[in-house]
């Protein structure tokens, strides 16, 4: 739509990369539940290990990656050399967040946060690159896992319902009200911006349902919800942004 240079839609921005970073947490906390009988010492550690290692990475990884990067590329011979550093680093931190005792895709997704202002405008076109090659089977892998069959149950097909219209006034009337002292309008337009629950939500559900710690029914359930809110999506924000839409020089949020 063209409004990114909106306070709305930066503040949208910053807080779902908030939220997926605290999703991810809950992940890795509810992961080390599910290996067993829940050991309070484990779980405390585990928690402390992921927010510890999502601080550590956030607030110095990118002057790291920043400062390191630059001397290792020197030493590389490769044409793309950067964007391999760029892989060998997401690999990396994946692989310690794994032996960390919490999902890979942390490791991933804090990687990615450490080099987002430290690679080259190429690096970004590579990694898009790769993305859009590799989703499609991330996609096709979630939906081979959904069993149709399971959603002719009227009850789970009742429950994918309620969870998804939970889903959506969860988030629109929660993150409405925190966003409140910006005025009611924005405080619309940031609940309806942060509605969707897109590939973090379903990679969690596969996660989930790889460990064994969701049925194939609540597998379902959230994957039927994180579509249908991802759906949503671009009606919402055309219906709270549309004046801005229409006119940007009628709203005093648009930020030079």
């Amino acid at each position: 739509m063209g409004l990114l240079n909106v306070l709305a839609s930066r503040i949208i921005l910053a807080a779902a990369v908030i939220d997926d970073i605290l999703g991810l947490i809950v992940l890795a906390i509810v992961s080390s539940v599910s290996q067993g009988a829940v050991n309070i010492l484990q779980l405390a550690t585990t928690a402390a290990l992921s927010i510890g290692f999502t601080i550590f990475v956030l607030s110095v990884g990118g002057r790291t990656v920043g400062a390191v990067l630059p001397k290792v590329e020197k030493r590389m011979k490769g044409v793309e050399s950067q964007f391999s550093l760029a892989m060998i680093l997401l690999s990396a931190l994946a692989l310690f967040a794994s032996y960390a005792g919490v999902a890979a895709i942390i490791g991933a997704f804090l990687a990615g946060a450490a080099l987002a202002e430290n690679v080259n405008h190429r690096v970004h076109i590579l990694a898009q690159d790769v993305t859009e090659l590799l989703v499609p089977f991330f996609l096709a892998g979630i939906g081979l896992a959904l069993d149709i069959n399971v959603l002719k149950d009227p009850k789970v097909l009742g429950l994918a319902a309620l969870i998804t219209v939970a889903a959506v006034v969860s988030k629109f009337v929660g993150c409405g009200l925190g966003a409140l002292p910006v005025g009611l309008t924005e405080a619309k337009r940031i609940g309806a911006g942060l509605v969707p629950r897109g590939e973090v939500g379903m990679v969690v559900a596969q996660i989930g349902a790889t460990m064994g710690t969701i049925s194939q029914q609540a597998y379902d359930v959230v994957v039927v919800m994180a579509v249908m809110t991802t759906v949503i999506a671009p009606i919402l924000p055309t219906w709270t942004f549309g004046s801005i839409a229409r006119d940007p020089e009628e709203s005093p949020l648009t930020i030079e």
